[in-house]
């Protein structure tokens, strides 16, 4: 889903995606109504809009949806009879955006019988941004309106022109307007501007259409002139070859563009968007701006959302005069606590009470049991030439969780006191090139870094004259590539620790740590792994890497045991579960896995993440991990105490996969089908069809429906039997299947269980004699006033859905006309109770609101409002005599 969309009650919302459909959900029921089809590709924009007619030659109101979409089209919806009913074309490109606004104006009209002297008139209008920077508007009426014209009567919108935007050639990424329809924003794709228009009023975009009418006049005149002093050598009169020259560049009218063929088509003396648009000014903003929108109300507030994590707020003047300059002033800028950029590294403390983050430029420290930023360091180097901060790549927390290491793309170490905020230490050629890990000695004495100059570098932890900690170089390891990974094993013997390191050569080596004398190299990955780890038993080292393969190798004699798949891109880190050969993974393709090392199997997938994941950090007690990436967000995954079960797993995949497979309608077309033949099958196919497809689950929830009307019937035989034996009821052992209810209640149960969304899906799976039974259970649960809503929306559906088999079969009548009394009973109940509650509201909202205008103090004592409704009584008089202790003092 790309573009979700309410109307103005709220009642209902439009959601589109990749696909081309557009579905129309009911808000309040919870269920989707119908689903629009006829684009072919990604739809970009949607937009409500309910237009009366002015001729009042009817009195209703036509309710419409616009839709845009990438294929280049743009389509207006009847919702009331669920088809297309205008196809606007002329776009040369995709279509990203569009927006509708409806202009309404009050003037003054001496002969009218209006109210108070004044006539009201509205205008809409449609305005689209495609690819090409050119800016195109619609102006649509009601289709009864134009009834007497000779145009098609289902045609509501009409061209009238173009606005070619000036020193841009990138593709338009958002058109929006201001609520009150006078202002018009637009925004480039990865731009720092957004152009303001200015929309003219009736009367001033007729002055400036006479304005246009009388230089065009002029201009042909003129060149009448010149054809008749050159004669035959003349040019021909044209709009592009027109050597008049322009008095006022604001009051161009694209003369001298080149125009597309709809608009060469226009009549001359209609009001044309030139006329009625105005650039007045263009808010440029310091960082790269992702989305806008108008703030509501009189005053013209705009609030931008930055490619670094920030909102920002502008206000400027809607100007009254032509002459009158507007001016963008930033009013303020809103930085929350997350990252401006993607994460590339997480750290743990280790208590597992702090998180550290780094990135491009900040490091972030988090208490993990608020989720609250507690600091914000910014990263920069101590050289004197360096002015920019510095990128992180990985971070790690020193011995005493009182400060932080972290690696840089430029060879540097930091070490930053996270308390104070300050960088105690600095070694800005700690290496060559980029610093791409780091790793902790499980004794806490130091460190191992590895970076882009084919050295693994160890340093000692030392303390300054300051008395704070220092990194001191000790010892270096010279490899024959880029160092992409290093990781040390859980040994405390130093004679049995080892060191593996991970090169671009896509090898592994593993090192003694204590005499660095080379162990084994491990072969196998096709691409370098970017990740390593080891189990605290130091039997396993688990390595994953840009291959999107894990592979799983014995540390005895370096033998790989197994080689996962599963992740569709690269993989980014890798952490063991302590004291398990269980292990989690990230990657590249927005997801995390749980992996088991002994029965080699997939236990988990964790979606979540909107983009790639970067890096995961894992608590020592695994009660929880964190994962980050690059949508800026630290996810926090908490270990619960339900159970999993793998087939359950495998078979949850699958279901995603056919789901898959049943929403695709076989949008790719094949190559070689010829268009006409395209053409034919989109006239032939319907352009509304169900909004919730048959999907697997909605198959299952059928089943389910299916299963305990079952039951149901079957324990309400038993129960008929046991009684007929003559033997006491309440001996009888009753089905554990019905988890102790009664057995309409069961299915009712049942039937709330389901999402309203895939309901109906569900109900037309069963065949007609569960749905006899079905509505014998709705009888039972309305007599008792259970559920009145589900089951007025079950039985409305049914009987709907099955109304042939309902008329053929007989023996539902009587059912179905108690079924009809009673959902009126009931609903006409829910009515009247509703109603109360609303009028108590509004008449508590209404005393409430008196006691908050009153402003003079009574010194007359003051009365319990709470007397007399139970709730509450015996505080409130206890408050009160406790305020008149305090007025006698």
């Amino acid at each position: 889903v790309k573009v979700v969309k309410f109307d103005t009650s709220g009642n209902r919302l439009a959601s589109a995606g990749t696909n081309g459909d557009v579905v129309v959900w009911d808000v309040l029921a919870e269920s989707g109504l119908y689903r629009l089809i006829g684009h072919r590709g990604e739809i970009t924009s949607l937009n409500f809009f309910a237009m009366k007619d002015e001729t009042q030659k009817s009195t209703g109101t036509f309710d419409g949806l616009v839709s845009s979409c990438r294929d280049g089209l743009v389509k207006i919806w009847d919702l009331s009879g669920q088809c297309c009913i205008q196809t606007l074309t002329g776009h040369r490109s995709e279509v990203w955006s569009a927006d509708l606004v409806c202009i309404e104006e009050r003037h003054s009209n001496s002969e009218t019988d209006s109210e108070n002297g004044f006539d009201k008139s509205t205008r809409w209008r449609l305005i689209t941004g495609a690819s090409d920077a050119q800016l195109r508007v619609w102006s649509l009426q009601n289709h009864s309106a134009t009834s007497d014209l000779d145009s098609n009567q289902s045609e509501i919108a009409s061209y009238i022109g173009s606005i070619k935007r000036e020193n841009t050639s990138d593709r338009i990424e958002t058109v929006k307007f201001h609520p009150n329809g006078t202002i018009l924003g637009v925004l480039s794709h990865n731009s720092k501007n957004i152009e303001i228009y200015k929309i003219r009023s009736d009367s001033e975009s007729k002055k400036k259409r006479s304005r246009r009418l009388r230089r065009r006049r002029e201009k042909a005149s003129l060149s009448e002139e010149k054809a008749k002093l050159k004669g035959k050598e003349s040019k021909k009169i044209g709009i592009l070859n027109d050597d008049v020259e322009e008095v006022n560049s604001n009051e161009n009218d694209n003369d001298n563009n080149i125009l597309s063929l709809l608009e060469e088509d226009l009549p001359v003396d209609i009001v044309k968007a030139s006329d009625e648009l105005e650039l007045i000014t263009i808010l440029r903003s310091n960082h790269k701006i992702k989305g806008f929108s108008f703030a509501t109300g009189a005053s013209c507030r705009l609030l931008l959302s930055t490619a670094v994590n920030t909102v920002e707020v502008y206000s400027f003047k809607n100007p009254k005069d032509k002459d009158e300059s507007v001016t963008a002033k930033l009013i303020t800028n809103i930085d929350l606590d997350g990252h401006p950029t993607g994460i590339r590294s997480l750290a743990l403390s280790s208590d597992d009470l702090l998180a550290c983050s780094v990135g491009k430029g900040a490091a972030k420290v988090w208490n993990i049991a608020s989720r609250s930023c507690i600091r914000s360091l910014s990263l920069k180097s101590g050289k004197k030439s360096t002015k920019s901060s510095l990128f992180a790549l990985c971070c790690s927390f020193l011995p005493g969780n009182e400060y932080v290491v972290v690696g840089t793309r430029d060879g540097v170490l930091l070490l930053f006191d996270y308390a104070s905020g300050d960088i105690t230490f600095s070694e800005d050629e700690a290496h060559d090139g980029a610093i791409w890990s780091i790793d902790m000695r499980p004794d806490g004495s130091g460190m191992i870094s590895g970076g882009a100059d084919h050295i693994a570098k160890f340093w000692d932890f030392e303390q300054g004259e300051n008395g704070k900690p220092e990194l001191v170089h000790s010892r270096s390891l010279k490899m024959n590539d880029d160092v992409v990974a290093v990781r040390f094993s859980y040994s405390q013997d130093p004679s049995k620790r080892l060191v593996a390191v991970s090169t671009l050569d896509s090898t592994i080596k593993l090192f003694f740590d204590d005499s660095l004398k080379f162990f084994l190299s491990l072969y196998g990955h096709k691409l370098p792994a970017l990740t390593l780890d080891c189990s605290d038993d130091d039997a396993i080292l688990a390595s994953a890497g840009a291959d999107k393969t894990i592979k799983l190798w014995g540390l005895d004699f370096g033998d790989t045991h197994k080689t996962f798949y599963g992740h569709t891109d690269s993989i980014t880190d890798l952490r063991f579960v302590r004291r398990t050969h269980n292990f989690f993974t990230t990657s590249k393709d927005k997801t995390l896995r749980y992996w088991d090392g002994d029965k080699f199997e997939q236990i988990l997938l964790l979606s979540g993440h909107l983009s790639e994941v970067n890096c995961l950090a894992m608590s020592r007690t695994g009660g929880f991990i964190l994962s980050a990436g690059m949508d800026r967000q630290v996810r926090v995954w908490e270990r619960t105490k339900d159970i999993v079960f793998l087939e359950e797993e495998k078979e949850r995949e699958l279901e995603k996969m056919f789901d898959k497979v049943d929403g695709s309608r076989g949008e790719v077309r094949a190559s070689n089908v010829d268009e006409e033949n395209d053409e034919e099958a989109d006239i032939q196919r319907p352009q509304s069809e169900a909004a919730v497809r048959k999907s697997v689950i909605s198959v299952a929830s059928g089943d389910r429906i299916a299963e305990a009307i079952e039951t149901a019937d079957q324990e309400m035989k038993d129960i008929a039997a046991y009684r007929k034996t003559g033997a006491d009821i309440e001996k009888r052992r009753p089905n554990p299947l019905l988890i102790g209810l009664e057995p309409h209640l069961y299915v009712f149960w049942v039937l709330r269980t389901i999402k309203h969304s895939e309901l109906e899906q569900s109900l037309l799976i069963l065949p007609l004699s569960h749905i006899e039974r079905l509505v014998y259970y709705l009888v039972v649960l309305l007599r008792k006033g259970l559920g009145t809503e589900l089951c007025a929306k079950t039985a409305i559906f049914l009987v709907k859905s099955h109304e042939n088999q309902i008329i053929a079969n007989h023996s539902m009548a009587s059912a179905l006309r108690e079924l009809r009394t009673l959902l009126k009973r009931r609903l006409m109940e829910s009515r009247d109770r509703i109603g109360l509650n609303l009028a108590a509201m509004k008449a508590i909202t209404r005393a409430a609101n008196e006691k908050k205008s009153a402003f003079i103090i009574n010194e007359a004592p003051t009365q319990n409002i709470w007397e007399g409704l139970g709730l509450g009584s015996d505080i409130s008089a206890a408050l009160q005599g406790r305020t008149n202790k305090r007025r006698k003092r």
